[in-house]
């Protein structure tokens, strides 16, 4: 049975009457209305100031909790700092950092799409709702005019079982992107450069380690054929560019007539927007979970698919007490 619950009220973080700045730029928040037993909605988009939509959230929550709020969820479409969901060489892993402070502040459950990982689901001590954008990217697709002449492109390794979910979903060719740019995100996190390719002489004098060599870059190649297609390049994040960039001239190459890249969160920081439309790529699909408006009117090749309605229907069945099952019809563990 469906049990609706008594109340609620949705309210939206960074566009709400309820905040207010100081000369110092503080963040204060005042509830202007009883929320007492009533399960709130937090919508909050993230921003080109991502550390400051953060501490918004963080204090609008603290403020529901104190003021005898029932339920309290965050509806966070892009989900911000989930790239560092891993230790590198000294860092920390700030996600698991954020979904502690989100917790601390009052949050009882988040909504949002598409994790960079899905085992950030694992960092939270509340349910997660990881909606998936495939539903409406694949069906962006699906209206292309020449369907028959589509390739599916994986820009790495990592993102080769979505590109071949999307594939098989579409009945359509695969190829993979074998190899590395000379400058790319895993630099950061392999450890290629850290030990050095010496021998330690200052440890213990009966201990000896092995010498450990450091990993070299192959060249990027293309596994499969492009020739005379339209290129998918699909992935979770576009960002920085320049790995696209680069991708989309390799398939340029190799005989691919028009390139797309496909995301769910179209970041699309600094130099994006100049460096896509100077690049080969001929369109870059993403959805509104980031807005890009900005970025949107810098480069027109940037189309927005809406992912609104999935939104909004998540709330409604948290709300009603409904099985989240439906929204992920025929979505598979690699989307």
């Amino acid at each position: 049975m469906n049990v609706a619950k008594s109340g609620y009220h949705v309210f939206c973080a960074n566009s709400t009457p309820a905040f207010s700045r100081d000369q110092l730029l503080k963040t204060r928040v005042e509830i202007k209305e009883s929320v007492r037993g009533q399960t709130i909605f937090i919508i909050q988009t993230i921003p080109r100031d991502v550390n400051t939509a953060i501490m918004e959230l963080l204090i609008m929550a603290y403020a529901l909790k104190t003021s005898c709020a029932k339920n309290i969820i965050g509806v966070i479409p892009y989900f911000p700092y989930s790239k560092q969901c891993k230790m590198r060489k000294r860092g920390s892993i700030v996600c698991k950092l954020l979904a502690s402070m989100l917790a601390k502040a009052g949050l009882t459950h988040i909504i949002t799409m598409d994790l960079h990982q899905k085992e950030i689901q694992g960092f939270f001590t509340f349910p997660v709702d990881n909606l998936r954008a495939s539903p409406f990217l694949l069906q962006y697709i699906q209206e292309e005019d020449h369907k028959e002449h589509l390739c599916l492109s994986s820009l790495s390794c990592r993102c080769l079982f979505r590109a071949q979910s999307y594939a098989e979903r579409l009945r359509l060719g695969l190829a993979v992107m074998h190899g590395e740019a000379q400058c790319s995100e895993s630099d950061m996190a392999d450890g290629r450069h850290s030990p050095p390719c010496v021998r330690n002489t200052f440890g213990h004098p009966g201990l000896e380690l092995p010498l450990m060599m450091a990993k070299e870059k192959p060249p990027i190649t293309v596994v499969g054929d492009v020739g005379g297609r339209i290129a998918i390049i699909v992935d979770d994040i576009i960002d920085d560019v320049e790995d696209f960039v680069a991708t989309a001239e390799i398939l340029k190459e190799r005989g691919a007539y028009k390139i797309y890249v496909m995301a769910t969160h179209g970041l699309l920081s600094a130099d994006a927007p100049r460096l896509i439309e100077e690049s080969a790529i001929d369109e870059v699909v993403v959805t509104n979970t980031v807005p890009h408006e900005v970025q949107k009117l810098q480069c027109p090749k940037i189309k927005t698919v809406d992912v609104s309605m999935i939104l909004a229907e998540a709330i409604r069945r948290i709300h009603n007490g409904e099985s989240m099952a439906y929204l992920f019809r025929n979505i598979t563990v690699d989307d």
